[in-house]
């Protein structure tokens, strides 16, 4: 196995993801799989930002924890990123911006030198160029062919053109030769290893899902880690025939949306844990009205404002009791971008089916992170059915009709013979409402009790249209971790760390959140030899779910909630401390 990480650093506004976007996309046009993951801050200039594109001949799940090449454009990027150089790695640096003393540098890793502005000035007196020599100067270092970066360069650029292009290009090259003069060894480029890879983050597949299931109409407050959800559609709006709304806040976004699924196109809303707070009233409504809606809830660390651009689980507790009362609803958590495309997919074409709001579970590292797709991963779906099919029968339809499965023929608004009542009211089969002078007088009493069941009853629908858990991994194996959303991708490198260790892990995968599949999960919890839960919040609120579900209490827990993602060795070093006790 051939792996590379390249990991930039420096102050916002220093152009850090600009650099290390084109690292991943040189590295997925080698046919490698790329892990791009995006640490920064909620400031546009100052404070501490860093970029890791990771790239290995296997595929690969997050961020590692190491690199082979840093380039560093401040002294705080050096001090808190030189630790992770693994050994023969490199540190790229200006010496005309500020030193590395020797002693600073790990045993086995170099520090290279490279005059990046002085390169620089050489073509502008914007010092922003700096970036186009670094960036030749590690992709030198990591083996990167200088041919790629200057193409995913002139890409990055645009419709920009002239001497813009051909600045960044010259002083990439002068950065790549440089770094030859200065590395005093010979670095051999990194051979192809397939077809180029599709690159992209969480967010664009959500995006390019939500389109693939026949998406119309987007209504969005801008609200990170969400925002470029309605960024990447408007860019797309016109080819894919899809109308984007920015909101003036939450509140409008989910009422349009809703008034747009109502009104027979499919439709969708995506916000972050604030934005979804103030969402829940109107997805009751959804509820109660039996009105499709698809809702992407992108977590970041809260509570309130929190840790804006910094990601954790910590809103599905808020996601299973979200609206006032109670009404069937679905969530998926998707694991990377696949699923994320997968699922986005899936969740049109759930709440579509069951006449329901359904919720996709995504969170900021899932959001914003990069990750390589095959071509082949990526399915469009040959047609959009319409469940729209009702034929006109006057005055004997029944729009809220009680049904086995709990799904009423639905119309659209306007159709001739199909007119119905829809409010936020209870109502009856017709839709009239019960709510008033009706409420409490036992003929409506009891169809309170009908209409209630009719709807929660699509539970059980959904529990079966939807993906139970299953494991991943060997059966049979020393420990079973149990983990949902996007920190499966830390625990799938850390088992592969584990097996070359010589401890077998597996791991139960929960695709769909609720309804909870539990009786698949305890049959796969009970054969596990010991078990491990790992979630990025305090409580352990997946844990809990499990237990209030099923009374199966996950002995062993690991949870973080300071706003970083999970990392390779951390799972390794909980699985051995929980292995060695097991031992004891």
């Amino acid at each position: 196995m051939v792996e590379v990480a390249v990991r930039v650093g420096g102050a916002a506004g220093d152009g850090i993801a600009s650099v290390g976007e084109v690292v991943a996309k040189s590295l997925a046009r080698l046919g490698l799989h790329v892990f791009g993951h995006n640490a920064y801050q909620s400031v546009i200039r100052g404070g501490h930002v860093w970029f890791q594109g990771r790239a290995s001949t296997d595929r690969i799940y997050s961020q590692g924890d190491g690199c082979n090449v840093l380039y560093a454009l401040n002294p705080e990027t050096a001090d808190i990123h030189l630790a992770s150089l693994g050994q023969g790695g490199f540190v790229v640096f200006d010496p005309e911006k500020f030193p590395i003393p020797a002693e600073k540098v790990p045993v086995g890793a170099k520090a290279v030198p490279i005059p990046t502005l002085a390169i620089a000035r050489k073509y502008t007196s914007q010092s922003i160029l700096q970036n186009a020599a670094g960036l030749g100067a590690a992709s030198y270092l990591a083996g990167i062919p200088l041919e790629l970066v200057q193409g995913a360069l002139a890409d990055s650029f645009g419709k920009k053109k002239g001497e813009i292009v051909e600045w960044n290009i010259g002083a990439s090259a002068e950065g790549y030769k440089a770094a030859k003069d200065a590395a005093g060894v010979e670095i051999p480029p990194l051979a192809p290893a397939g077809p180029a890879k599709l690159l992209m983050t969480g967010n664009q597949a959500i995006a390019l899902g939500s389109a693939a299931a026949g998406l119309k109409f987007l209504a969005q407050y801008p609200m990170t880690p969400a925002s470029t959800i309605m960024h990447w559609l408007a860019a797309h709006s016109r080819e894919l025939g899809v109308v984007v709304k920015q909101a003036e806040d939450e509140l409008a976004a989910i009422n349009m949306a809703i008034g747009a699924s109502f009104g027979g196109v499919r439709s969708m809303t995506a916000t972050s844990g604030g934005g979804f707070s103030l969402m829940v009233e109107a997805l009751g409504m959804a509820g109660m009205s039996e009105i499709p809606l698809v809702v992407v809830e992108s977590q970041r660390s809260g509570p309130s404002t929190g840790l804006p651009t910094k990601t954790e689980q910590g809103d599905l507790n808020l996601m299973l009791g979200a609206g006032q009362g109670e009404f069937p609803r679905a969530i998926l958590a998707p694991s990377d971008p696949i699923e994320a495309y997968r699922a986005a997919l899936r969740a049109f074409e759930l709440a579509e089916a069951w006449q329901t709001p359904i919720l996709l579970a995504s969170d900021l590292h899932l959001s914003e992170n990069f990750a390589t797709v095959n071509p082949g991963e990526i399915v469009f779906p040959e047609a959009v059915p319409s469940l729209f099919t009702v034929e006109p029968n006057g005055h004997d339809y029944l729009r809220y009709a009680y049904t086995p499965n709990g799904v009423s023929p639905r119309s659209l608004p306007g159709q001739l013979g199909l007119q119905y009542v829809s409010g936020s009211d209870e109502h009856d089969a017709k839709g009239h409402l019960i709510s008033d002078i009706k409420s409490g007088v036992p003929l409506w009493v009891a169809e309170r009790t009908k209409m209630m069941n009719k709807r929660m009853h699509k539970l059980e629908g959904l529990r079966g249209a939807t993906q139970p858990p299953f494991l991943e991994g060997p059966a049979g194996a020393e420990l079973t971790i149990v983990t949902w959303g996007s920190t499966l991708g830390a625990v799938r490198d850390g088992m592969r760390l584990l097996a070359a260790r010589g401890h077998p892990t597996n791991v139960i995968v929960s695709p769909t959140i609720y309804p909870f599949h539990g009786a698949e999960f305890l049959t796969l919890a009970k054969a596990a030899k010991r078990l491990l839960l790992v979630e990025a919040n305090y409580s352990g609120q997946f844990g809990r779910l499990i237990r209030a579900e099923t009374g199966f209490d996950v002995p062993h827990k690991f949870l973080k909630f300071d706003g970083e993602p999970f990392y390779p060795m951390e799972i390794v070093g909980k699985a051995l401390e929980v292995l060695n006790d097991g031992r004891q």
